[in-house]
């Protein structure tokens, strides 16, 4: 009974055409970027760009009001942007913490 409840609403017309719209498809083509920054929050800090950061911070939070305004709201553009966003700052911290934190003492001989 739900299976088939299920296969009714993917296949009726307004789902069909949100499924085959850019109002779906751009965001999950965007989903990459986030994915890419959780990916990578294990490597090497020495590889993150502190400006790129920054400028996919802002991006993202740009766009995650956007998602919210438009009409009707895009809440998976929305999601996948809050994603990015904390992703971001986590680089953004590790960034910061490894360039600019405070540094170990060195033994004295």
């Amino acid at each position: 009974m739900a299976a088939k409840r299920a296969i009714n609403y993917l296949t009726n017309k307004e789902m069909r055409d949100y499924l085959t719209s850019t109002h779906f498809w751009g965001p999950v083509a965007n989903w990459g970027i986030p994915i890419a920054a959780i990916a990578d929050s294990g490597k090497d800090v020495s590889m993150i760009s502190g400006k790129m950061t920054l400028a996919l911070t802002l991006y993202s939070m740009i766009f995650m009001r956007f998602a919210w305004k438009v009409q009707p709201r895009n809440l998976l553009l929305f999601a996948c942007h809050f994603t990015n966003s904390g992703a971001q700052m986590f680089q953004g911290y590790r960034f910061l913490n490894h360039y600019y934190g405070k540094k170990k003492e060195e033994p004295s001989p």
